[in-house]
């Protein structure tokens, strides 16, 4: 096995692992809102923690930086026809992986903080409030998720049929 093959493996590895997290995040979050028993709810949120924090930004991070080595190791034009390519497949993949750091600042991490007062509101109540809910509910931060679910598939997309 060459050098190129072993990056690419380990870039195929590493996006299957982030997508692992966020599928894992997803299903342990809608299960914990869907619970109407809040100890049940504080059994459940730490299980999307670990998905986040082993295997989503752990995982995201290292499919971007073996996605760049690889690239580099294959000869693909990383930033396309901006440095002369004729292949931009690898360009519109990294615009679209960049697309995301905006919608984790500015929406992901302050309503996180919007989330985390509630969680703790309802705990210190003993019951699920409707803040609570509301929270586990908000738009903004399920059109996040629905966003970097449909990024990532399109970027696997991208990296599978290569089409320009």
């Amino acid at each position: 096995m060459n050098l190129s093959a072993l990056l690419k493996l380990i870039h195929v590895f590493s996006a299957f692992w982030m997508t692992t997290g966020i599928i894992g995040r997803f299903v342990s979050l809608n299960k914990a809102e869907h619970s109407s028993d809040l100890h049940a709810i504080q059994s459940i949120l730490p299980v999307a923690g670990v998905f986040e924090r082993v295997m989503v930004i752990p995982g995201s991070l290292l499919v971007l930086l073996a996605g760049l080595v690889t690239a580099w190791a294959e000869g693909w034009p990383i930033l396309g026809f901006i440095q002369g390519g004729t292949s931009n497949w690898v360009l519109a993949s990294l615009l679209l992986y960049l697309t995301i750091m905006p919608v984790i600042r500015f929406v992901f991490l302050p309503r996180g903080k919007v989330f985390a007062a509630a969680l703790s509101s309802a705990v210190a109540q003993g019951r699920v409030t409707s803040e609570l809910g509301a929270a586990f509910r908000d738009p903004l931060v399920r059109a996040g998720h629905a966003y970097e679910f449909v990024v990532v598939v399109v970027i696997i997309a991208l990296m599978v049929l290569k089409p320009f």
